[in-house]
């Protein structure tokens, strides 16, 4: 009788056993994603294999007992359960367009890029519900309220200071939950059709204005080198015609100085002539 009782005990016993001797490679669980979301946490048989860049956070009984990092972890079973595992690697979340209203009530229709990592695995566990809903719904919020403090104009051109102040308001919020955002990034800012409208006719205006200002800068610059080339001929000519006098006047002078050269040696002649 005793033999037929211990029988079926020992056939239920066989899993466990069987759980135990399990391999360790097989004991590796997927580290928990904030962009894909909680997976589900390892079974302790007694030893964990946590991987790199990856956290488990252990309760006991119910409470949190500490933070296992990467390595080889020996827990007791039943007492000690992985409730929570994290990824420490940087992850990026695409946060879905949506529709906000710029300082000059202009709606527009924008997406992003949030790229988080959890600095503080407790915070992250106990801090907030769904790590991936909220910071997700926190970068809509934000980028709404930091959108209606901007012209549409200079949602545009100063894109990195936008970026830079999403980013802010995200870490003063998200710092109870444990997470981190690194940066964020806007993929496409899209305006109404009517405005995309606007626009276009605004800026063909411009490189009509820019072709305009680049003509006659063009005419102004020809008419500008045309009068430096008159007057620089003008200053030739005068010169020229200041050296022909000059030239004049001292060929005159020469013949002028070789004719009464030739006078006196003339009237020398004659006078000794006339003296002998």
């Amino acid at each position: 009788t005793r033999g037929a009782t211990m029988t079926p005990l020992l056939a239920r016993g066989r899993p466990l056993l069987r759980g135990l001797h399990t391999p360790l490679p097989a004991l590796r669980a997927r580290a928990y994603s904030i962009a894909g979301g909680p997976t589900t946490p390892p079974v302790n048989l007694g030893a964990l294999v946590v991987p790199q860049q990856s956290v488990f956070v252990v309760e006991r009984l119910g409470k949190f007992s500490r933070v296992l990092q990467a390595g080889l972890h020996f827990l007791p079973p039943v007492v000690d359960r992985v409730a929570y595992v994290h990824s420490l690697k940087e992850e990026a979340i695409s946060v879905p367009s949506q529709t906000a209203i710029t300082k000059d009530n202009v709606s527009i229709t924008i997406d992003g890029i949030i790229y988080v990592r959890v600095t503080d695995p407790y915070l992250a566990s106990y801090g907030v519900e769904d790590a991936h809903y909220a910071v997700t719904q926190l970068a809509q919020t934000t980028m709404r309220s930091e959108l209606g403090k901007m012209s549409l104009d200079r949602t545009f051109q100063d894109r990195e200071l936008l970026n830079a102040s999403i980013v802010a308001s995200i870490n003063a919020a998200a710092e109870p939950w444990g997470i981190q955002c690194m940066r964020y990034e806007i993929r496409d800012i899209v305006p109404p059709r009517a405005v995309r409208a606007a626009m276009e006719l605004e800026a063909e205006a411009e490189r009509r204005k820019r072709a305009a200002i680049l003509d006659s800068e063009g005419e102004r610059a020809a008419a500008v080198n045309a009068a430096e080339a008159r007057k620089t001929a003008t200053i030739l000519a005068s010169e020229a015609r200041r050296r022909e006098r000059i030239n004049l006047a001292q060929a005159e002078a020469e013949a002028t100085r070789a004719q009464a050269e030739a006078a006196a040696a003339a009237l020398g002649s004659v006078g000794a002539a006339i003296g002998r």
